[in-house]
């Protein structure tokens, strides 16, 4: 059997370093995890790169033999024309940079923004629910346009790609800039140690209406399963744990595990960027209490993500259905993503 090489791009991320774990369990694989601050996984070749610096990037893959590449990575800039400049740039230099690697696969980690517009633009065109992958797209500008178009033409007669398209994601990962899991374990602990109402910090909508989410490991066995079957290529999927929710259930639920009372919703936002501005010499104290990681709380708990997710007035949730005729059948309770989430929070000393 033939060695695959797999590059992941963003292995310190919320869904590389899922990526990474899975492929390194797989016998016939070599994995290599690529991030500007790479962190070290079991059966992974860490590599320090920065995906702009185009000759240092050539350098750090150069010979590695690549054959699939599993793209999680970008960076935020001010607006979406900078988004699409700055990401449209580093898929562009890393494709550049494996022109003579064995390429068989690129898989692009894309999201939700596909459907509903950019974070400038969320809200301002007509949303369809449930998503579906040949929905066409919202005017404006949206980086992952870019990078989808890029990679098409660079796939011509090259290689082959598939797209994933997850919507939050929830699962293990520090210092990530998408991260609503730790984000909420975070805010549920510091309500719990100082006894502040765990309210539910979203829109209307968003606390009533129908949600979805994406368990990261979910997302690791669609990307193995599109590199490995055939029918899978050079196609565009969406990727959910496969059940709904509404969120002023989900809350009781996320309740539960910490075991504090819901406050009733005042019937509006209450952003937790705002709620949490003055929350780092609170986290410090329980860190110090409870002897946990030291961690600056605002990088821990991306505060604006979660409430740009919850905020939103229109509901977001997507269909399987394509994944499913394609053979894709896994399945997820979505209380277990969070669950298992806040249990390897409080193992890893995380939180209390």
């Amino acid at each position: 059997m033939t060695k695959k090489v797999g590059l992941v791009v963003g292995s310190s991320g919320i869904s590389g370093l899922n990526v990474a774990n899975l492929l390194a369990q797989q016998k016939d694989w070599t994995v290599c995890g690529l991030a500007r601050k790479p962190v070290e996984l079991d059966g992974v070749h860490s590599i320090a790169a920065d995906l702009l610096d185009k000759s240092a990037l050539a350098s750090a893959i150069k010979n590695l033999g690549v054959t699939h590449v599993f793209y999680a990575t970008w960076l935020r800039q001010e607006n979406e024309t900078q988004n699409c400049e700055v990401n449209g740039r580093m898929l562009t230099n890393l494709l550049d940079a494996l022109e003579d690697s064995p390429l068989e696969h690129v898989c692009l980690v894309t999201g939700g923004k596909n459907y509903f517009g950019s974070f400038e633009e969320s809200g301002n065109y007509e949303v369809i629910t449930p998503y579906r992958e040949e929905q066409p797209r919202k005017p404006g500008l949206n980086f992952y346009y870019v990078q989808e178009d890029i990679l098409f033409e660079r796939a011509k007669n090259n290689f082959k790609w598939s797209v994933h398209r997850p919507q939050t994601i929830i699962g293990y990962a520090l210092g990530n800039a998408m991260n609503m899991g730790v984000t909420l374990a975070v805010y549920a602990t510091i309500c719990k140690e100082t006894n502040r109402p765990f309210v539910f910090p979203g829109s209307p909508c968003q606390h009533n209406g129908v949600a979805d989410i994406t368990d990261a490991r979910m997302l690791a066995k669609q990307l193995l399963w599109a590199v490995t079957t055939p029918a899978a290529r050079n196609q565009a999927f969406n990727i959910t744990n496969g059940d709904l929710f509404r969120w002023n259930w989900m809350w009781q639920q996320i309740a539960n595990f910490f075991e504090i009372e819901v406050a009733p919703y005042p019937g509006h936002a209450t952003p937790l960027e705002e709620q949490m501005r003055d929350a780092a010499p609170v986290w410090d104290s329980i860190v110090a209490k409870h002897g946990l990681q030291p961690r600056n709380v605002h990088e821990l708990a991306p505060w604006w993500h979660t409430d740009s997710d919850l905020s939103r007035s229109f509901e977001t949730f997507s269909d399987m259905s394509k994944s499913r005729d394609f053979g894709f059948l896994e399945y997820r309770k979505s209380t277990t993503s969070f669950s298992d989430l806040f249990a390897q929070l409080r193992a890893e000393k995380v939180i209390p």
